[in-house]
């Protein structure tokens, strides 16, 4: 019986016996920012500090990486949240008419 002492008969002591499981850690995924000719540097860096928690001097990094080199990462992040961050930032692209492109993969492991 697993995680309940038993008594050794022949020694006299008692063992207990415990099941640890060990979780998986959740796989991270990278949310990707794509550069395009119409999203102001403006909104990427707002978006980088409201939605993905950047400082200003971080986003404005950020932005200029996805800038300089087309595509950058915005955050690192479980499944779910990746997902989120990302419709969030697009429902806020749309409502100012910005084409802002957001993705996500699989952070290496």
């Amino acid at each position: 019986m697993a995680g309940r002492p038993r008594e050794d008969f022949d020694s006299g002591t008692i063992v207990e016996t415990r099941n640890e499981k060990k979780l998986a850690k959740p796989r991270l995924f990278k949310v990707l920012l794509h550069n395009d000719h119409y999203t102001t540097r403006e909104f990427v860096v707002g978006i980088l500090v409201a939605i993905f928690r950047k400082s200003e001097a971080d986003a404005v990094q950020i932005m200029m990486h996805v800038h300089q080199r087309g595509v950058g990462v915005a955050g690192v992040y479980t499944f779910e949240v990746a997902q989120t961050k990302i419709h969030q930032t697009e429902e806020l692209a749309r409502e100012n008419e910005f084409p802002l492109l957001l993705t996500m993969e699989p952070e290496d492991d």
